[in-house]
């Protein structure tokens, strides 16, 4: 009988301990849920449309606490100083001057997609066709044509299998463009391949030009696209969402190389030379950079374990000199309009 309640009290010692050691567990958890709200939890709003009527990088808000996931401004003079943030959800956005496009998901039993254009009061221009989830998009300088990218099966560039829907549109206008329908310029020759997609576009100046990935064979090529006549031509290998300077002479893009699948290196490509600079971020970018000028690109990076759904924007040289800084705290997808 003795050693029966021996046995009985240690059992009641272990359970006291394990279930001690649990709830330890459940309220430290709890308290760095808490203190990343707390810390999540500083913004200084300011008024929209006032940042809206100057110099101002568009972002899509990652601050847990507040506005998460809403379309936000801050003044291109302060880029970590107060913002103001929208009623307006966004999972990707790009923004000029007079024109906001913003994708975006609603997750259900059934998921929807959207991608619309708005003015610069966030009210809806247009409402475009989105087929997926979505990924990249951009406008031209004077916002008269949008390209969108979307996931139609596979979620994520980092897989070996998975298929993208890119579309270029006039703002205003009914008929739109899928680049699968280009012609495609490889080797002095109109190649069609099955497995070809194409995504991240990226628009010159003039309203016609444009660049982007196009990818088959488990290869992917930096490619020059023209609207009017609706060609691409292949440039570079080894290059995706590129991304071109304001004075148009250089592309910034993710490159593979020999790292493993899902990991990136961001790469300068100059169009004249053809020489390729790696920038001096070392870590793995899985984004379209945004320009800041012509010598300094934007990207976002998410923050590791508990904080992963927590996106930073940082700023590096596109020479490869210098080390990357953090521009805007709990802030993705940037688009500067000046």
């Amino acid at each position: 009988m003795a050693r029966l309640r021996v046995r009985i009290v240690v059992l009641l010692v272990v359970c006291l301990i394990v279930l001690g050691g649990a709830l330890a567990l459940v309220l430290a958890a709890r308290a760095n849920r808490d203190q990343m709200r707390r810390d999540s939890g500083a913004i200084v709003h300011v008024d929209f449309a006032k940042l809206m009527s100057g110099p101002r990088i568009v972002f899509r808000n990652t601050n847990l606490r507040d506005g998460y996931g809403k379309l936000a401004v801050v003044s291109l003079a302060d880029p970590s100083g107060p913002r103001a943030i929208s009623a307006t959800g966004c999972d990707r956005l790009y923004a000029t001057t007079s024109r906001v496009v913003c994708l975006s998901s609603t997750q259900g039993i059934l998921s929807t997609h959207a991608a619309r254009v708005l003015d610069d009061s966030l009210h809806v221009v247009q409402n475009l066709p989105l087929t997926g989830i979505p990924s990249r998009t951009r406008l031209t300088h004077d916002g008269r044509f949008v390209a969108t990218t979307s996931f139609v099966a596979g979620d994520s560039y980092a897989g070996t299998s998975f298929s993208t829907r890119t579309l270029i549109s006039r703002v205003g206008v009914a008929p739109r463009a899928d680049l699968e329908g280009f012609s495609l310029w490889h080797g002095g020759h109109v190649i069609k391949p099955a497995d070809r997609n194409f995504w991240g576009v990226t628009f010159a100046a003039d309203d016609d030009t444009f660049f982007a990935t196009v990818a088959w064979g488990g290869h992917t090529w930096l490619a020059r696209g023209s609207i009017s006549p609706q060609t691409l031509t292949t440039l570079h290998e080894d290059a995706e969402c590129p991304s071109l300077s304001p004075d148009g002479t250089n592309v910034v893009f993710k490159q593979r190389g020999d790292l493993p699948p899902g990991k990136w290196r961001l790469a300068d490509y100059n169009l004249a030379t053809g020489r390729v600079t790696l920038l001096a971020e070392t870590r793995s970018v899985d984004d379209q950079v945004e320009w800041l000028d012509d010598t300094h690109v934007l990207y976002g990076l998410a923050r590791t374990g508990s904080e992963a759904a927590i996106y930073d924007v940082w700023s590096v040289p596109s020479d490869g000199t210098g080390q990357p800084a953090l521009l805007i705290p709990e802030a993705w997808s940037p688009a500067i309009v000046r």
